[in-house]
């Protein structure tokens, strides 16, 4: 009986940490350094704009905090404004950043995100754009 009630902990504890290790989301660009990015720019649809950013210090802290969860293509389902980031990278590799809450496309995979850094990200950019003259 004693064995019974050991295993039964066991198991629960094991589909408790499977659960966590599911739901638990990753951050994709947690290891990402300023000094990684060659150049980067921000299109923002609407208006239609295209912004070159010149500082990645700012950009690169907004894209840590960024958490992904499972892949998730229904964001085509979703209206709103389109934030796109592209990076070239020192490694001569692009990144196609797109955010569109509660999603982040990245490289034409969709992921669902969660909202606070997403959102950040979102207003950063449309910051960016109200600085431009």
């Amino acid at each position: 009986m004693k064995n019974k009630k050991v295993l039964m902990i066991a198991l629960i504890c094991l589909i408790g940490i499977g659960i966590r290790i599911f739901l638990s989301g990753r951050r994709p660009f947690k290891d990402l350094e300023a000094a990684d990015i060659i150049s980067a720019n921000v299109w923002l649809s609407p208006p239609d704009t295209t912004i070159q950013i010149t500082e990645t210090e700012e950009l690169v802290s907004y894209l840590n905090e960024v958490v992904i969860y499972s892949k998730d293509n229904s964001y085509t389902e979703y209206a709103g404004q389109d934030v796109t980031f592209m990076l070239n990278l020192s490694d001569g590799s692009q990144v196609k950043i797109t955010v569109c809450s509660p999603f982040v496309i990245i490289d034409g995979i969709g992921y669902k995100c969660k909202y606070e850094p997403c959102e950040a990200l979102n207003n950063y950019a449309n910051e960016l754009s109200s600085r431009e003259p």
